[in-house]
């Protein structure tokens, strides 16, 4: 049923493909989360005439940003609309997008097997892994309110949108000051809070210096709001200095824990700035049959990068899924 998918859909009302999908069993390939990653490995996929389905929680890391940036020629777009282009493009060649959150995912017969919160259970070939990560702030009041408007992370992403500002990066890991020498490439005015961690010293207080880049010590209290802008950022002692932006290095973290049962449990990123999935270069994983790609596997990809990455690995996934049914057909021929 699952191989003449593509054609029925065209001829079919969406609320009765839909019911299809529900009474399926089998698909080649489930993919999990439908960002940028996983509806790229989907059109692949489905251009290549295989049978895919991709279930989306709907909570995409990118969801507080007002738009994206550094995507060629989809620069500004906001990223809901991105990804609602992405899912009619999938649909047109045959593949289903729908939304879910997926309980567990198990091996089965010739395959896996999907569970869905709503109770529904799919068959895969194979699965491709695409969903993402959480980003963890520190515990600062006011910093996860206006995280992705004034409170940012990446210089690439958002660094033009405070450019010129006075800027202050809060120290929250191994990479802050590398933050910093790369905000100080977009403002003139920036200041390095060493919070909870200690200050940097040696090379690190050198390099801060020759940027001249000022250090405040002592924990990050909160953030000084006037109307609806930040204005300054506020030390434990009452100390307040001003700013327009806040940058700071969150942990992140890969959501996979939904896929323990599989074996495919996330490692400490080697940077020390959270938890990943390695895969080889087309996101094969360690676990027979799986893929994954985007920022659960690649902890700092922007969108183009996911994208990339997700396309590199749904034509892997196809091509082993050729490879099997070549040697089955060889076996076949050669019994005849």
């Amino acid at each position: 049923m699952a191989a003449s998918l593509p054609d029925r859909q065209r001829d079919l009302p969406r609320a009765v493909f839909l019911g299809i999908v529900a009474a399926m069993d089998r698909f080649d390939v489930v993919v999990v989360g439908g960002g940028a990653a996983g509806l790229s490995g989907a059109l692949m996929l489905a251009r290549s005439k295989r049978s895919v389905l991709v279930i989306d929680a709907g909570i995409p890391r990118n969801a507080p940003a007002a738009a994206v940036h550094g995507l060629l020629g989809r620069d500004g777009m906001s990223p809901m609309e991105l990804l609602e282009r992405g899912r009619a493009e999938v649909r047109g060649y045959g593949g289903e997008v729908i939304s879910g959150t997926v309980e567990s995912a198990a091996p089965g017969d010739s395959g896996f097997t999907v569970t869905l919160a709503d109770g529904r259970t799919l068959g895969a070939r194979r699965l491709l892994v695409t969903t993402g990560l959480v980003d963890v702030l520190p515990e600062i009041p006011g910093l996860r309110e206006r995280w992705g408007r004034d409170v940012v992370h990446c210089p690439y992403c958002h660094g033009w949108e405070v450019r010129d500002r006075p800027i202050g990066v809060i120290s929250s890991g191994p990479m802050s000051v590398h933050q910093a020498m790369l905000f100080s490439q977009l403002s003139d005015d920036v200041t390095f809070f060493t919070h909870t961690r200690p200050a940097p010293a040696g090379e690190d207080a050198e390099k801060l210096a020759a940027r001249g880049i000022s250090i405040v010590d002592g924990e990050v209290a909160g953030l000084e709001i006037a109307g609806d802008r930040l204005t300054g950022v506020r030390v434990a002692d009452g100390t307040v200095v001003p700013v327009g932006a806040v940058a700071v290095a969150t942990r992140m973290v890969a959501r996979a824990g939904v896929f323990e049962g599989l074996g495919l449990r996330p490692v400490e990123h080697p940077s020390g700035t959270g938890e990943y999935i390695p895969t080889e270069v087309a996101g094969r994983t360690g676990v027979a049959g799986v893929w994954a790609a985007g920022n659960i596997t690649d902890l700092t990809a922007q969108v183009g990068a996911a994208a990339a990455a997700g396309a590199l690995a749904g034509a892997a996934i196809n091509a082993d899924l050729i490879e099997g049914e070549v040697r089955r057909a060889v076996t076949a021929r050669r019994a005849a």
